[in-house]
């Protein structure tokens, strides 16, 4: 059973979270991004939350901008250093003394695990990343890679003053039209009750799911607009020595393959695991396919 329970952090912050299975319980915490909510993880919440695949405390928050979480207006909040505070504290709270027995992460959810795997790795065990690119090959992409830069400028729109008012239009057209194939076809996965989860969690809000964009710096050049241009990283902010699995969908038309070159580089413990004929929306598309990543990664069966 799913339960939905919210947690007030010590510096202010609330988040709302889907959770299955026992308290005090090795605990696996995951991560949704955009324009998503928790409930992406339902069927993984429960796969695993079961004794005959681990028996683990699962928990899935609402990140801070989504759903009834905290969601400051200002731009300043979305940064990644607010934003990894919250897991630090979320952590602490959900696996006192602890580390998470793995922290499972997609898009925009992955893009702050990446950093709390770096800054904090004593927090868990292990990584895992659903495509959500690394900052060191993202940065090196946005600034070398044509086809990557041209697959990424969307993201300039998400940062328009009017973003929220867009993507709401016409019932979130522009926002369920992130799901469709590339023949501009709905995928299967999209059904009307989940539509109805989608829209629901839409209708609290879009400011804080925009912010994320709004404060990060890696962007694509654009016009006049190059700024990524002179952006370093050192090798200190992206190394992770944790264990990590990487699942990647091949498909992914925003998220290139390159992305994956060169991870080895900083993470000394990777797994890649490709997923073929699979779009960003690999946990929707196939759920069975993560689960079997995932469980084999943890050693679960």
């Amino acid at each position: 059973m799913i339960q939905t329970r919210t947690i007030t952090l010590p510096h202010g912050t609330t988040l709302q979270c889907r959770e299955s299975g026992t308290a005090g319980r090795p605990v696996l915490l995951f991560l949704h991004g955009f324009p998503e909510g928790a409930f992406i993880w339902d069927t993984l919440l429960a796969h695993f939350a079961r004794p005959e695949h681990g028996g683990y405390h699962c928990l899935a928050p609402y990140l801070r901008g989504f759903g009834q979480s905290s969601s400051p207006a200002e731009v300043d909040a979305y940064r990644a250093k607010y934003l990894v505070q919250d897991l630090v504290a979320l952590v602490a709270a959900v696996s006192p003394g602890q580390p998470l027995e793995c922290l499972v992460a997609h898009d925009w959810g992955g893009a702050v695990a990446w950093n709390l795997a770096n800054q904090q790795p004593q927090l868990m065990k292990r990584l895992a990343i659903v495509n959500s690119p690394h900052p060191g090959t993202f940065l090196r992409e946005l600034q070398h890679n044509p086809a990557q830069q041209a697959n990424s400028q969307y993201m300039h729109f998400l940062c328009r003053p009017d973003a929220e008012a867009l993507l709401a239009e016409n019932d979130f057209a522009r926002l369920f039209a992130f799901f469709d194939d590339p023949e501009g076809r709905a995928p299967a996965w999209l059904t009307e009750d989940m539509r109805a989860q989608y829209r629901a969690l839409w209708q609290q809000g879009l400011t804080g799911a925009c912010n994320y964009y709004r404060a990060s710096p890696l962007r694509p050049p654009r016009g006049e607009d190059n700024t990524i241009a002179s952006i370093s990283l050192p090798d200190s902010m992206l190394t992770i020595a944790l264990p990590t699995l990487v699942v990647w969908a091949m498909q992914d038309p925003a998220l290139l393959p390159g992305l994956l070159d060169g991870l080895g580089d900083w993470i000394p413990r990777l797994q890649i695991d490709r997923v073929e004929g699979a779009s960003h929306w690999v946990v929707h598309e196939q759920p069975e396919r993560v689960k079997s990543a995932l469980a084999r990664f943890l050693g679960a069966g």
